[in-house]
């Protein structure tokens, strides 16, 4: 071969078309392929309805089916595994909460995933505040009268909570701390049960996400005494926060949304942004305020320093309360 036939040949190398995979990156999302939509808690609490209030936003914006699936199980972590194994392709989301985040690796001994490793954020989407709530047959109406009938008889008092290391629990402690009382935690296996029985008067006073008791709060079934957010809350205008009453809490249950670590930043920043888009129309902010929480929205970056500031403040306190996992 010449040598002036390998020049030209080198030359046309240089400026030949790339293949296609390497001119353009595929379309996302891949047509007719569905995206799930990972819940990782039983269907009808609040991470579950979040979920199936943005499906189909979700699906009109990106065109194509997204399905929400329940995949329950070790306080999160079953689902939130799934996610992080999953093919960094986007087209598997993840309902990421609090604990399966930010309370679990403190929690459980160990965990089947690294949720700052192989989890990649894409988007906060709530904050809703914890109730100080009690049964109707409660002697207080106020924080005050609260804290002078838990003073007056220190072990009468239990408080319910979904579970050891849950949002409810971890309220409860930093509440004890903060109040200078001692109640004792009773922990449910689950919202519902422990619901049930501080609406049925087994167990008198429970901090809940007021997603899954403000029903029974705007129907009198359960008396507000306070949330534990800076603010107060739209659904509840009239209860106090705590930081008011001159107890320094500052505490929400949030959620956001993830994918697979390894996801392409273009596709993180196209759900990122189909997402702020959706929080941004009239009829998302009042579903989100009629369920109890603020619309957040943000960039990834945001979401991720959450998730990363939580850990450390969240499993301190685990660790003071001497919580482990069931």
């Amino acid at each position: 071969m010449s040598r002036r036939f390998l020049l030209a040949a080198c030359v046309l190398a240089l400026v030949a078309p790339l293949p296609l995979t390497a001119q353009a990156a595929d379309p996302y999302p891949t047509p007719g392929k569905p995206i799930k939509f990972i819940v990782p808690y039983p269907p009808g609490g609040p991470t579950d309805l979040m979920a199936r209030l943005l499906a189909p936003g979700l699906q009109q914006r990106l065109g194509v089916p997204v399905i929400v699936e329940n995949r329950a199980g070790a306080g999160g972590n079953l689902g939130t595994d799934n996610v992080a194994k999953s093919a960094p392709d986007g087209h598997t989301l993840l309902l990421a909460a609090s604990g399966p985040m930010s309370v679990n690796q403190t929690l459980y001994k160990s965990l089947p995933y690294n949720p700052i490793k192989d989890l990649a954020p894409v988007i906060q989407i709530s904050a809703f505040p914890l109730v100080l709530e009690v049964n109707p047959a409660f002697p207080a109406r106020t924080m005050k009268e609260f804290l002078a009938a838990i003073k007056a008889q220190p072990t009468a008092f239990n408080f319910a909570s979904a579970g050891n290391g849950t949002p409810q629990h971890l309220a409860g402690e930093i509440f004890n701390k903060h109040a200078g009382v001692k109640m004792q935690h009773v922990p449910y296996k689950g919202a519902g049960p422990a619901l049930n029985d501080v609406l049925g008067g087994q167990v008198p006073v429970m901090f809940d996400i007021l997603a899954s008791s403000v029903q029974h709060l705007q129907a009198g079934k359960l008396i507000p005494i306070a949330v534990t957010t800076p603010q107060r809350s739209p659904a509840l205008p009239k209860v106090p926060t705590m930081a008011e009453l001159g107890i320094p809490i500052d505490f929400s249950a949030w959620h956001g949304i993830a994918v697979a670590a390894g996801t392409p930043a273009p596709i993180i920043k196209q759900l990122n942004e189909a997402l702020n888009a959706m929080f941004a129309e009239p009829a998302m902010k009042q579903r989100w305020a009629e369920i109890g929480s603020p619309i957040i929205g943000g960039t990834p970056e945001r979401f991720g320093s959450l998730v990363l500031t939580e850990s450390v403040r969240l499993g301190r306190i685990v660790k003071e309360s001497g919580a482990v996992a069931e």
